[in-house]
């Protein structure tokens, strides 16, 4: 009798994609009794049919899919249950806890214990996001975090790598200027030396992948990132083609600016209160100072 108020149950739930609350079942079911309706709902919870999560101050009953398999033992509690589908919905990106807090209604003393006792299990983790070095996410402990998390390639236990990115800056920039060179040699003609001189992202990864430079492994991605800085600096251009794929290449330096141009005055953040007195005048500028010496 137990198993078929708790099939029928399911059969509501499965046919409310978002979730059924409370109010849903009630309707659905009129004729079933409440104190029956728990005791489907904890049947289900315990065969790992469905999960519970928490809108607001309303429990919301979700049909999991059949074919993927909870991590948590059948031992586990109501609340550890709430907890860890609330992190498995972060995914890799995590999620902070103050919003398991809010999503779970639990007060803190409570969830601090529940999310140490899953870590200990090795059913999640918390991870530092180099977003907000002082805060945590949590996700399941199987997922590898996203690189908006850890920062990918360019971080280090959540310090940007600075040499590291000017090295592959360099040998990027070196690549495109070699082909360009290569290219000049030819004498083919505008047209075919715009074509040589021109590198695709992969032509640029097999490079740096060939150097052997980089201790972690970097994807078209991260090579592209750099060259879109290389790019940023003057030192190349970045061309559309018609298939909608980019390429890069190197274009030759610009004469220096002249003098008047380098001024600190042009970048100057308090020059609106720049004036013959007072605080802000040229006569007592320090950058002033430094651009005549």
């Amino acid at each position: 009798m137990a198993a078929e108020i708790a099939q029928l149950l399911l059969s509501v739930i499965q046919g409310i994609p978002g979730g059924a609350t409370n109010d849903d079942l009630n309707k659905a079911l009129s004729d079933m009794p409440a104190a029956t309706r728990v005791e489907g709902l904890n049947i289900l919870l315990q065969q790992g049919g469905i999960e519970v999560l928490k809108k607001g101050e309303k429990l919301i009953y979700r049909a999991k899919d059949p074919q993927k398999k909870s991590a948590l033992p059948k031992d586990a509690d109501n609340e550890e249950k709430v907890v860890y589908s609330i992190v498995e919905e972060g995914g890799n990106k995590g999620i902070w806890i103050r919003d398991i807090r809010i999503k779970s209604n639990l007060n803190m003393t409570q969830l601090n214990k529940i999310l140490k006792n899953l870590e200990t299990k090795k059913l999640i983790k918390a991870v530092k996001s180099v977003n907000a070095s002082k805060k945590k996410v949590y996700m399941l402990y199987n997922l590898e975090a996203d690189r908006s998390v850890t920062g990918g390639a360019w971080y280090q236990d959540q310090d940007f790598e600075v040499e590291f990115v000017d090295v592959l800056n360099q040998q990027c920039l070196r690549f495109l200027q070699m082909k360009r060179e290569t290219a000049e040699k030819k004498r083919d003609g505008p047209l075919a030396f715009k074509q040589m001189s021109c590198c695709s992202v992969k032509d640029v990864h097999k490079f740096i992948s060939d150097l052997g430079i980089s201790k972690v492994n970097l994807d078209e991605d991260d090579l592209e990132t750099i060259l879109k800085t290389v790019v940023y600096d003057g030192n190349a251009e970045r061309i559309l083609q018609s298939d909608g794929a980019y390429v890069y290449r190197a274009v030759n330096m610009p004469l220096p600016a002249p003098g008047l141009v380098q001024m600190p005055c042009g970048i100057c953040p308090v020059i609106k209160n720049c004036s013959d007195c007072g605080d802000v005048t040229a006569i007592n500028c320090q950058y002033m100072k430094d651009w005549l010496d």
